[in-house]
């Protein structure tokens, strides 16, 4: 098992030196869901919602939360984010929505924890619009499914069950 990158020798937090790193495209695609009743889904998805359009207000806070990644974990490198795009989708089989994010950038470390963060942020953003009227719904399943750049090269999730 590799160590873990955010300790030094004696223990102590600290941010990696991505310094002598490669520039290289770098990629992450991140999901997660937020299960809700029935009623709830069917307001969003019809846009009648009393607060507005809850999906396009959720997209707009997962991008400014990629782009603020930084500034919420202490360890994360501030980065130049070329693309953040978030796709809703309802889910088929359970009653809620599926949240994607793919984040890129050309830079010296990774934009997975950007990715993971604009997942989160737009999955709360839906909780706080929809919580007075569903304050039971869950947000679950939030992870990486790929990344890919930098001398770790290409990782996909694989599937199971």
């Amino acid at each position: 098992m590799n160590k873990l990158t955010h300790f030094n020798a004696s223990g102590e937090a600290h941010m990696v030196d991505v310094g002598d790193k490669a520039i290289t495209h770098r990629i992450a695609l991140t999901e997660g869901h937020i299960r809700m009743q029935a009623e709830t889904l069917k307001l969003i998805l019809a846009g009648n919602h009393k607060k507005g359009d809850v999906l396009g207000i959720a997209r707009t806070a997962g991008i400014m939360a990629a782009k603020r990644t930084a500034d919420l974990i202490p360890l994360c490198h501030p980065l130049y984010i070329s693309r953040v795009e978030l796709d809703f989708r309802p889910l088929n089989r359970q009653t809620g929505i599926c949240c994607q994010a793919q984040v890129e950038t050309r830079g010296q470390t990774g934009v997975e924890m950007e990715a993971l963060t604009a997942v989160q942020i737009a999955l709360l953003t839906i909780y706080d619009m929809c919580k007075g009227i569903d304050r039971g719904m869950t947000i679950e399943g939030v992870r990486l499914l790929e990344k890919d750049g930098g001398k770790s090269g290409r990782w996909q999730r694989e599937e199971t069950g």
